[in-house]
């Protein structure tokens, strides 16, 4: 019972230094990626998984050696992943409206297609005329 329970020790403590791990190389991306789109994914991977690494290690400690089930964990964990991801886009989305350039050597630029027929559809005449 005692190797089950050192086995368990040593699971949980490896996933919160897997999540510490990950929120340390997104801090170096935070620091060397050249554009803020590429900083903002390296946020937000750090928080999705980083994150959620951290807090699922502590959870499941808690959980199956405490007996405790912390409700504040498991919505911390709940909030993290519904949120972490959207504010991620959203702030990309917004950085890209806004008119920040693109890295020089970026090849691919997918959300200009996007905007174009948003903008498209938005000044056509027929979105004024009111439906009957």
């Amino acid at each position: 019972m005692e190797t089950i329970k050192t086995v368990g020790e040593l699971l949980f403590a490896l996933l919160i230094l897997m999540g510490a791990l990950l929120s340390a190389v997104s801090a170096y991306g935070l620091i060397r990626l050249p554009d803020v789109y590429l900083r903002s994914h390296a946020a937000a991977k750090s928080a999705t998984l980083g994150v959620l690494c951290v807090l699922s290690g502590a959870f499941l400690y808690f959980a199956f050696f405490l007996d405790h089930i912390s409700a504040k964990l498991l919505l911390g964990i709940v909030f993290v992943f519904m949120t972490s991801p959207l504010s991620a886009h959203l702030t990309g989305r917004a950085a890209y409206r806004s008119g920040v350039p693109l890295w020089n050597r970026r090849i691919q630029d997918d959300l200009r297609e996007v905007l174009e027929k948003e903008k498209a559809v938005a000044a056509s005449p027929e979105r004024d005329v009111p439906q009957e």
